[in-house]
């Protein structure tokens, strides 16, 4: 009762902590205040002067998407005449037609929108009690006389079943949170994202959730552009040898790295910059309020860190916590590397990206559950990781407005509607169902590296699409 009296305390430690600034640290995240800041790189847009009121998270999330969408919709043209477009890239990709955002959401049904308090709720409390369920039972296995009684490589096969469970309940967990980051806990009660968000990442994930949140927002308004792409480091294969030599030595060592590479990305920074202490381009223009702000998540998790610590001792926190933890990252790691690396991915740059075909560049991967894995079928793990893996296409489309229990009807939808419209080669899936085998041979075999071809490029000359089709011929 101790043991599960102590970790249930742990998963709430946090709640309290949140509301301790009052109003002002409950109210939607203000560090994304300054996301604004962003629209005339991404976008192209001159920057706008207003003397209103800063808008809280919804609103600012909100508007860069439907300023993202206003952009995209200018600079693209699906019922345009295709005679009449300029050429800006001759690579196959960019040639491809892509349909308007709004022409997409109208393959989708009304529903998929619906953002639902109480369901999401609902899965927050689940996994809730499954992350504890799992945890206390692994550190009541710990404490027990017969796991002392042990020898140390006895001790490690006991618990190993136990902490591969619980890392993977705290992976679901993490993709609760990851909802609340994209605002669609609940859209009536902003304060409901900052909570479970909290708790969910800064708490049982050790990932403070306003600085994830903050990068995590500039990756899906940058998604595959080459050089503005968060969450990924991209390199040109054929420019190797130019990198420097930390680089190289990482890439030599690359398979020993993927239970910590998560880790990395949250304390050293590379390449965001750094989630615990603040440095790095994700902060180059970030306020002070707004630092402080994304610092009560960092305090939040490095106090549950450091009282999990002093209550367990450091050999029980190890085990109990952090094995549980690098699980969480592995599966974190591999889920996000493998849904954006595909062999026919290409990236963009600022010439030729824009916000969908960012977007249809990312790949939907089934990790097992569906009809046509027969032998993992009694496993779902798409649907236990709330279709994070399997739903990924649509999300980047519609990032704020899609909760995750939706996400399996909407692509459905998607690939649908897409298919009436002759585009079905747009939409990528790639069927994973030995994710752990794929992860291990594509990071071995590509890293962080693109080829060159890869890469959308401009043309030197610009000409009509009439014009290049008459040369081909």
């Amino acid at each position: 009762m101790k043991a599960t009296t102590i970790l249930l305390a742990y998963y709430v430690s946090a709640a309290g902590t949140v509301f301790l600034g009052g109003t002002q640290l409950v109210s939607p995240v203000s560090a994304f205040s300054t996301a604004g800041r962003m629209t005339p790189i991404i976008l192209g847009h001159k920057k706008r002067t207003t003397k209103t009121q800063r808008p809280s998270l919804p609103t600012s999330i909100n508007s860069l998407y439907e300023e993202a969408i206003a952009a995209h919709e200018e600079a693209t043209g699906f019922e345009t005449s295709i005679q009449e477009q300029s050429i800006i890239s001759t690579h196959p990709k960019y040639m491809q037609e892509i349909p308007k955002l709004g022409t997409i959401m109208k393959m989708l049904p009304k529903e998929s929108f619906q953002v639902s308090t109480k369901e999401s709720l609902i899965y927050f409390g689940l996994d809730l009690a499954a992350v504890v369920t799992c945890l206390s039972s692994l550190h009541m296995v710990v404490t027990s006389d017969l796991y002392h009684s042990l020898a140390m490589w006895q001790q490690a096969i006991m618990v190993a079943p136990l902490q591969v469970l619980s890392g993977f309940a705290m992976w679901c967990m993490w993709c609760i949170g990851h909802d609340a980051g994209h605002n669609t806990v609940s859209k009536k009660h902003p304060w409901i994202n900052r909570l479970v968000g909290e708790v969910a990442h800064s708490v049982i994930c050790l990932t403070p959730f306003i600085p994830w949140a903050k990068s995590h927002l500039k990756h899906h308004l940058n998604h595959n552009h080459i050089d503005r792409d968060y969450s990924h480091q991209w390199f040109i294969r054929e420019e190797k040898d130019e990198l420097h030599p930390l680089f190289l030595a990482a890439y030599e060592l690359r398979n020993l790295q993927l239970p910590f590479l998560y880790l990395v990305y949250l304390l050293i920074g590379i390449p965001d910059g750094g989630h615990v202490v603040f440095y790095g381009r994700m902060w180059q223009e970030e306020s002070l309020k707004e630092k402080i702000n994304a610092s009560w998540s960092v305090m939040v998790s490095i106090a549950t860190a450091g009282w999990l610590w002093s209550t367990m001792g450091m050999a029980d926190f190890l085990v109990v916590c952090m094995v549980p933890w690098l699980v969480t990252s592995f599966w974190l790691f591999m889920v996000t590397y493998l849904q954006h690396h595909s062999d026919d991915g290409v990236l963009y740059t600022d010439d030729t990206w824009d916000f969908t075909r960012g977007a249809f560049e990312t790949v939907d991967r089934s990790y097992g559950g569906n009809a046509e894995h027969k032998k993992q079928q009694w496993l779902d793990v798409d649907r236990l990781s709330h279709h994070m893996m399997d739903g990924h296409v649509v999300h980047h489309l519609f990032f704020t407005k899609i909760p995750h229990y939706r996400l399996k009807g909407a692509t459905q939808a998607l690939q649908a509607g897409l298919e009436q419209k002759g585009l079905g080669h747009l939409y990528k899936k790639v069927d994973t169902p030995n994710f752990t085998q794929e992860i291990v041979r594509q990071f071995h075999n590509n890293w962080f590296f693109v080829n060159e071809d890869q890469v959308v490029r401009e043309t030197q000359e610009k000409e009509s699409k009439l014009e290049y089709q008459k040369k081909l011929k």
